[in-house]
C-alpha cells in the first residue's frame, strides 16, 4: 500500500510539474510522454537542473535533456533509460520522474539513494583509504580558470575519480569514471604542471602545484584508465 501510495503522489507532482513549466516552450501532455518528441527546454533558460535545482556549471555539474518530457537536468536526475514510442522503443536517456511514470516501477529509490550515498561520502572517509588524494585545479576549456579542490581516487572505487571542493566536505561535487580514458602529458613552464584526461571529444586539463605530484596523479589515472584494480597487478607488470 505504501508502494502504491508513493506511486500516486509521484504521478500527481509530476503532472502538476509537466503542466506548471514557465517557459515558452509547450509542455507535453502526460498521455503524450514518450509517444511524441518534446520540444526541449533551452539551455539558456535554466541555470540549474530542473529537478534537483542543483546550479549548473561547465565542468562539475553540466546539462542534460531528458528526452521525454524536455526539462534540463543534470546527469543524477537523468541516469535513467525508458524505451520511447516515438523513438521505435528504443531506449532513451530520461529523468527519474519520467521513468516512473513511463515504466511504472515503484523501486527506483534504492538505486537513487545508492547513487547519492556514493557522492556523499565524506572527503576524509575515503581520503583515509585512498589510493591518491591531493589538491588540484581542473582548467575550464580556456586554461585560465577552473575550479580548485580535493581528488582522491578511493581504494573501494579505483577506476573513479571524485572531486571534493574542499578536504574535509561531507559530499563530492562530482566523479568521473577513469576508464578508458588516456593520461597525456603537457609540458609547461616550471610554475605550470599539467596533464590531460582524454576520451573522444573529452579533456580534462588539470593543474598539479609540483612536478612530483603531477608525475603520481598521472601514473594513478593511467592505471585506473586501464581498469587495473589491484596494486599487486601493477607490481608484477613493472617487474
Amino acid at each position: 500500500q505504501d508502494a502504491i501510495d508513493r506511486k500516486e503522489k509521484r504521478s500527481e507532482t509530476f503532472k502538476a510539474a509537466v503542466h506548471g513549466l514557465e517557459t515558452d516552450t509547450p509542455a507535453l501532455k502526460t498521455e503524450e510522454l514518450g509517444r511524441r518528441a518534446p520540444q526541449w527546454v533551452r539551455d539558456n533558460l535554466v541555470t540549474m537542473c530542473m529537478r534537483c535545482k542543483e546550479p549548473f556549471n561547465a565542468i562539475t555539474r553540466r546539462r542534460h535533456h531528458c528526452r521525454a518530457c524536455g526539462y534540463v537536468v543534470c546527469a543524477r536526475c537523468s541516469d535513467y533509460k525508458a524505451e520511447l514510442q516515438y523513438d521505435g522503443n528504443r531506449p532513451n536517456r530520461v529523468c527519474l520522474e519520467c521513468f516512473i511514470f513511463l515504466t511504472g516501477h515503484t523501486v527506483l529509490e534504492d538505486r537513487e539513494g545508492k547513487y547519492k550515498g556514493i557522492l556523499e561520502k565524506g572527503a576524509a572517509e575515503i581520503s583515509s583509504r585512498s589510493l591518491l588524494c591531493s589538491s588540484l585545479q581542473l582548467l575550464d576549456k580556456n586554461g585560465k580558470g577552473g575550479t580548485r579542490g580535493w581528488f582522491v581516487i578511493p581504494q573501494d572505487d579505483p577506476l573513479v575519480l571524485y572531486i571534493y571542493a574542499a578536504p574535509q566536505d561531507v559530499r563530492a561535487l562530482t566523479s568521473i569514471p577513469l576508464l578508458g580514458y588516456q593520461v597525456r602529458d603537457v609540458p609547461q613552464s616550471e610554475s605550470r604542471h599539467l596533464f590531460q584526461l582524454a576520451q573522444s571529444r573529452q579533456v580534462f586539463t588539470f593543474m598539479a602545484d609540483t612536478e612530483e605530484l603531477k608525475q603520481r596523479w598521472m601514473k594513478a589515472m593511467a592505471r585506473s584508465a586501464a581498469g587495473i584494480t589491484d596494486p599487486e597487478e601493477e607490481e608484477e607488470e613493472e617487474d
